[in-house]
């Protein structure tokens, strides 16, 4: 879809490559993706040429030349993603499918508990779907955090690089955690198993968003949008 618009814009055939792939129901606000053209365009022009062929619900919010060594996936330094959760008992109304929801209630504090130890570099080898292709399960996460505004909670979660379905097996085990099911250390045993199959379930995708991208300060990117642009929409 992407490489169709960029394509018809470049007026050649356009790959892109993207910072980082997500699973199906997954939201990003924030993806980076670098492609290759020897056409001369300005940035305006990409922006909103590209728009111009794209769906509605997918839009370019910027556009900008960078050195040859730049990779929209090696290049990064971080990677940002926030899970969003409506816990009450009514199921979601407008917000059906872009959030994932709880009927039971959640203690966040017991929540943040159990994620301070997931912070740091560790082994997420539990945390990690069955067929993921990582050669080594070894991530660094600089920050996990809760946050609750009424009946929505987010969890924010900022790392190097991720397993597949890292964050939502994280939000899974936080969920059993905050229902009561599990004491918060039980993190911490997860994390020293190495086992996918001591971890909890797998949260829905449909609470993920992908929020921002970091990148050196040497390219000159625009920075990533604040946790308030991206939480607006849901009321957080």
């Amino acid at each position: 879809m992407l490489d169709r618009a960029l394509s018809r814009v470049a007026d050649h055939p356009v790959v892109t490559v993207c910072a980082g792939r997500t699973d199906a129901g997954v939201h990003a606000l924030s993806q980076v993706v670098h492609f290759e053209t020897h056409a001369k365009r300005q940035a305006e022009a990409w922006t909103f040429g590209v728009n111009a062929n794209l769906p509605r619900d997918v839009s370019v919010t910027w556009s900008r030349a960078v050195p040859n060594e730049f990779h929209a996936r090696f290049s990064a330094s971080a990677r940002r993603y926030a899970y969003f959760i409506l816990n009450r008992r009514a199921r979601p109304g407008m917000l059906n499918g872009r959030i994932a929801w709880e009927r039971h209630p959640l203690d966040v504090d017991s929540m943040k508990l159990g994620a301070s130890v997931l912070e740091g570099t560790h082994d997420f080898s539990a945390f990690r779907a069955a067929g993921c292709q990582a050669r080594s399960p070894v991530r660094t996460v600089y920050t996990l955090s809760l946050d609750r505004q009424g009946d929505l909670i987010r969890i924010d979660i900022s790392a190097n690089a991720y397993l597949q379905r890292m964050v939502r097996n994280i939000a899974g085990v936080l969920i059993e955690i905050g229902r009561g099911q599990r004491p918060p250390a039980w993190a911490s045993d997860v994390l020293a198993a190495r086992d996918r199959r001591e971890g909890g379930f797998t949260a829905p995708s449909n609470g993920l968003y992908l929020v921002g991208v970091r990148y050196p300060m040497r390219y000159d990117l625009p920075s990533e949008p604040a946790l308030s642009q991206v939480c607006g929409p849901l009321g957080l």
